[in-house]
């Protein structure tokens, strides 16, 4: 019974001796194992007076053993858990710092997507521009061709008209050089102002003495006889006028020495006038006339009653 209660002793000593390293209170240096001896020696004693046995000695040492190792493990596992307490404290702060640059980095990243989403926006309408001016772009290729069409068509109708204005152009130069080539022919002539001419008793040519137009000279008031300066086709007229009453009155147009063409006319009154015209094929060298015939008359003044007028029509 007084062996259970030194053990019990002892224990409680042990369980003590661990509570105070745990609160602090010692210390590994302050439990030498001079106290512990001192302890066991004190039990031993009393063990002594109780008769206790060898083996409990034993048992206490290992109890020792134990107690220490348990406080040197205690003090390694404080130090472990100061070295846990300091990294975690360090963990704390960069968990910290690395939320701080979270929450900045969540701010960019916030602002980047309203950049993208303004960007999305404005890629959409740029999307739609050119939507717009893609579409614009085909109208007027549409448009251009049209008007290349136009203008092909129009250069085509300008080809067709210049060729035809060379052509007319070169016709115009022809008729200009054919005109310049054909002589210049026409006449037109009034008898005289001297009033009666006639009658006479022979056949007279008639000389025409006023002289309105004589294109290229071709007829001469002196001789009365027009005289064709090339071969073509001519174109002659003649009016004449009788004063007297109850009378025949002739005129006759001679080509050369062959008389071609009569004007007759009779009436009982006087100052009555005819008209006669043809066209002569003449050759170069040809002559035309008029001829009063004898006993005939004509009358002519300041008023032109008897005219001979004549022109090439063309040449041959």
């Amino acid at each position: 019974m007084r062996c259970a209660a030194a053990f019990l002793a002892l224990l409680l000593c042990l369980y003590w001796t661990v509570a105070q390293g745990e609160s602090g209170g010692l210390t590994g240096n302050d439990i030498t194992q001079t106290e512990v001896q001192s302890e066991i020696l004190g039990v031993k004693s009393t063990s002594d007076q109780t008769n206790i046995t060898p083996d409990i000695w034993a048992e206490l040492k290992e109890l020792r053993d134990m107690v220490i190792e348990h406080r040197v493990e205690l003090r390694n596992s404080k130090s472990k858990m100061e070295k846990l307490e300091q990294e975690i404290t360090a963990i704390q702060t960069r968990l910290t710092a690395s939320e701080s640059k979270n929450a900045v980095l969540e701010s960019k990243m916030t602002d980047s997507e309203n950049v993208v989403k303004e960007l999305q926006s404005e890629n959409t309408e740029l999307e739609s521009k050119i939507n717009a001016s893609e579409n614009v772009m085909e109208e007027l290729k549409k448009e251009n061709t049209d008007l290349q069409s136009r203008v092909t068509a129009s250069e085509d109708k300008t080809t067709v008209l210049e060729a035809r204005m060379d052509a007319s152009e070169n016709e115009v130069e022809e008729l200009k050089r054919q005109n310049a080539d054909r002589p210049k022919v026409a006449f037109s002539l009034g008898l005289t102002d001297d009033g009666d001419i006639g009658p006479f008793n022979t056949d007279i040519t008639l000389k025409f003495s006023k002289v309105f137009t004589n294109f290229g000279q071709v007829y001469s008031p002196t001789t009365g006889v027009f005289t064709a300066p090339v071969r073509g086709a001519y174109y002659f007229s003649f009016t004449t006028m009788d004063s007297r009453n109850n009378a025949f009155r002739n005129v006759f147009l001679y080509h050369n020495d062959k008389r071609v063409l009569c004007s007759t006319n009779n009436s009982a009154n006087g100052y009555e006038g005819v008209s006669n015209s043809l066209v002569l094929q003449l050759e170069k060298g040809d002559v035309v006339y008029l001829v009063l015939p004898a006993g005939d008359s004509v009358f002519d003044d300041a008023a032109d009653r008897t005219i001979f007028n004549g022109f090439l029509l063309f040449p041959l």
